[in-house]
């Protein structure tokens, strides 16, 4: 019923009749100012509605369709309030909502675990024999290490690829693309436990984030 309520909210927002409600209020003044896309805001609200079925992703591909699908439709949204309109920071985003969408479900296995869920891809699980079982046990043994360095370094990758596109694109999309920081942060902090996603180091927050952020904002790079 949410989700058919903001399907329906979108819709109403660009007859330019929104609901009565903070939040559409606030969303029709944006799309109003900025031009949104629509398409990106139903994108975001139909992937999330697939999700419903709380399973986990089949294959690390549909983890990743998933993440495109939400994630980097949430930052070309920021692009469009950033007045960026650039095919190679539309790749950048691409790549980077990937990225973060794989960086989420991995850091927050802890916390689903605890709650006897597991959402990693059971492709690269079944590839390392571990079980989701294992997982919520909290089981710390190798083969669990392996689907978390599978699992990183896929998204250590799309980083390397939203990257490769930043001396072509104009500076004012940096601040769009500023969560590679914390990103970034969790896979060296994964890589330094040895990609125990189980390690009490993990739960510990990065008191640098906020000068890490400021840095790169600073020197207008992601």
């Amino acid at each position: 019923m949410r989700m058919h309520f903001w399907k329906t909210a979108i819709e109403e927002i660009y007859r330019d009749d929104p609901p009565n409600q903070p939040v559409s209020a606030e969303l029709w003044r944006a799309v109003r100012k900025h031009c949104l896309t629509k398409r990106w805001l139903l994108r975001i609200i139909t992937e999330r509605e697939k999700d419903l079925d709380d399973r986990a992703y089949r294959t690390l591909q549909e983890l990743e369709k998933y993440s495109e699908n939400t994630q980097s439709s949430l930052i070309y949204l920021l692009l469009e309030c950033l007045g960026v309109t650039n095919v190679h920071a539309d790749h950048a985003a691409s790549h980077i909502g990937k990225a973060q969408g794989i960086v989420t479900c991995l850091r927050a296995t802890p916390y689903h675990s605890g709650r006897r869920k597991v959402y990693l891809p059971m492709d690269i699980c079944m590839l390392h024999g571990a079980s989701q079982e294992d997982f919520i046990r909290g089981s710390r043994e190798q083969n669990m290490r392996d689907v978390a360095y599978d699992i990183a370094s896929q998204a250590h990758v799309h980083l390397q690829h939203a990257r490769s596109f930043s001396h072509n694109i104009p500076e004012a999309a940096n601040l769009a693309f500023l969560q590679t920081v914390v990103l970034e942060d969790y896979l060296q902090r994964v890589r330094r436990a040895d990609f125990d996603v189980f390690h009490p180091s993990l739960k510990k927050r990065n008191p640098l984030l906020p000068i890490q952020l400021y840095l790169r904002s600073w020197k207008k790079s992601y």
